[in-house]
């Protein structure tokens, strides 16, 4: 991985303008004075004139602005911020998340545990910024997408980015751009992966594209969404996944597809464009487009058990969530009953208790809060009644917040939190870390479907032993999990006697809600 790289293999990586590498480091060469992407078409420079920086908050520090040719913050972000568990990796999740923006450094110092000073002082230390200087990064790439992508107006693009005054996002886009902020917009057509034409804002909607590495399991994607989609707050099909979301400043829809070049796009309506930049961060998280396939990919080939699996699903990817407390009551209604079962509740509980929007695609729901479901959960849930206290439970401590679940947890705490908590056991916390944290190495040995795959790929299929073989596959067993329930044999139809004796038995697919 990139921060584990010497500068002799940082340098052959940008000889060769390998875009593996995009977005995992930036190359900030003294003799210019600017920074670049390591696939930068311009010519290679002298080893002696470069410096490697984790981060293009870390460039800007140093004084260098971006390369207009290749726009380093064009690029997609990195995978180290998942890989990574620690302070710097947390941090990076949740300015993406836009807690800067806010709750200032100070709310973000304490979600981490630290003082604003120690923990100013460890990230400028670790990636060569501190994290206002990561933030004004983060807002840059949203100004810099916003005017390539769209044509909103220069002002909604200033407050849509986070700014506080259009004055301070001029300032700042010529200051890491070395452009003004119309000078930028006016290159759009000429940029690979930009938008093409003014296809945004039309009748409201945003149209993005988000860039992505390497290959991507579109249909992969698409259908797990659709046999997961919650009726009236998602919609999904073959090509594409909509949903509506609620973000600090109101309600929002957005829509995931891939268009004829293969570029996934966003369309997206908020009520209040500064939920923009989060919006787009949770619809990067929910299809994993940070990741890097081409790594996981040639890891888990090593093994010869899976190259077969690989072979024929190059790219696949782990969804995450949109919504961290929704997706553990997901996970908690989810066990122990099929897939269907789970969406037919999570559904019902969404028509009971879900807010109503107006607006929005096919869709007229929000998922209920965990006010709601901690209130009124009980009157909707059916089964038995420890599982149905153990989930309005969950909520109830999310709403209060003696519960806390964010994406930039501690792992260890946030599973021990977890398991603290009626009802849930490893499946259920293991699996929230995998869909929250984004965290590429959780393996789930008693998982049924992961189990059962594994027998069809020739692997172990008893939870130890299968345990023990999948450390090899470290730290990529998120993918391994991923790769394991697709290899799980498409099972006949029942007859009516077997459906009726079935009945009470969870499907392969365990219980991913």
């Amino acid at each position: 991985m990139s921060l584990a790289m010497t500068f002799d293999e940082r340098y052959r990586a940008i000889d060769s303008r390998d875009t593996r590498f995009d977005g995992q480091f930036v190359t900030a060469v003294r003799s210019t004075g600017i920074y670049c992407r390591p696939s930068c078409p311009a010519r290679t420079p002298k080893a002696s004139n470069v410096t490697f920086y984790p981060t293009s908050a870390a460039a800007h520090e140093a004084g260098y602005r971006a390369c207009k040719r290749c726009l380093p913050e064009a690029a997609p972000g990195s995978p180290q911020w998942n890989l990574r568990g620690d302070t710097a990796g947390r941090a990076m999740r949740l300015i993406a998340d836009g807690v800067v923006e806010r709750e200032g450094v100070p709310g973000l110092a304490r979600r981490l545990g630290y003082s604003p000073r120690h923990l100013n002082r460890l990230l400028t230390a670790e990636l060569g910024a501190g994290p206002l200087a990561l933030a004004r990064a983060q807002r840059a790439q949203t100004a810099r997408m916003l005017l390539v992508g769209t044509d909103l107006p220069a002002a909604d693009v200033a407050f849509s980015a986070g700014f506080a005054s259009v004055r301070q996002f001029n300032d700042t886009v010529r200051e890491v751009f070395g452009m003004t902020p119309l000078e930028l917009r006016a290159r759009r057509r000429a940029l690979p992966g930009s938008a093409s034409g003014l296809e945004a804002t039309v009748l409201g909607t945003i149209d993005l594209v988000l860039p992505h590495r390497g290959p991507l399991d579109v249909d992969g994607l698409f259908a797990w969404m659709a046999a997961r989609a919650v009726t009236g707050a998602e919609t999904a099909t073959p090509v594409s996944f909509g949903r509506t979301l609620a973000l600090p400043h109101g309600p929002a829809w957005f829509e995931l597809r891939v268009d004829d070049l293969g570029r996934v796009r966003l369309r997206a309506r908020l009520a209040n464009l500064a939920d923009l930049s989060m919006l787009v961060t949770r619809a990067r998280r929910l299809f994993d487009l940070d990741a890097d396939p081409l790594a996981v990919d040639e890891a888990l080939t090593r093994q010869p058990e899976l190259a077969p699996l690989v072979a024929s699903l190059p790219g696949i990817r782990v969804p995450g969530a949109a919504d961290p407390h929704e997706m553990l009551i997901r996970a908690m209604v989810g066990q122990q009953i099929t897939v269907v079962a789970a969406r037919t509740a999570l559904s019902a509980l969404t028509a009971a208790l879900g807010d109503d929007v107006v607006g929005f695609d096919g869709t007229d729901k929000l998922f209920p809060t965990m006010a709601a479901i901690a209130e009124r959960g009980h009157e909707v849930l059916r089964g038995p009644a420890a599982r149905i206290r153990a989930i309005t439970g969950a909520a109830a401590a999310l709403a209060d917040g003696s519960l806390t679940l964010t994406t930039g947890d501690d792992a260890v705490e946030q599973r021990a939190a977890l398991l603290a908590m009626p009802g849930i056991g490893p499946w259920t916390a293991d699996y929230v870390r995998m869909r929250v944290l984004g965290d590429p190495d959780v393996f789930l040995p008693g998982d049924v479907a992961v189990r059962t795959g594994a027998a069809a790929s020739g692997l172990p299929s008893e939870p130890r032993p299968l345990t023990d073989w999948a450390v090899r596959t470290a730290p990529w067993r998120s993918y391994l999990t991923a790769h394991l329930w697709r290899a799980v044999p498409p099972r006949p139809a029942p007859s009516r006697a077997r459906r009726r004796a079935a009945s009470d038995t969870p499907s392969l697919e365990e219980a991913i809600a």
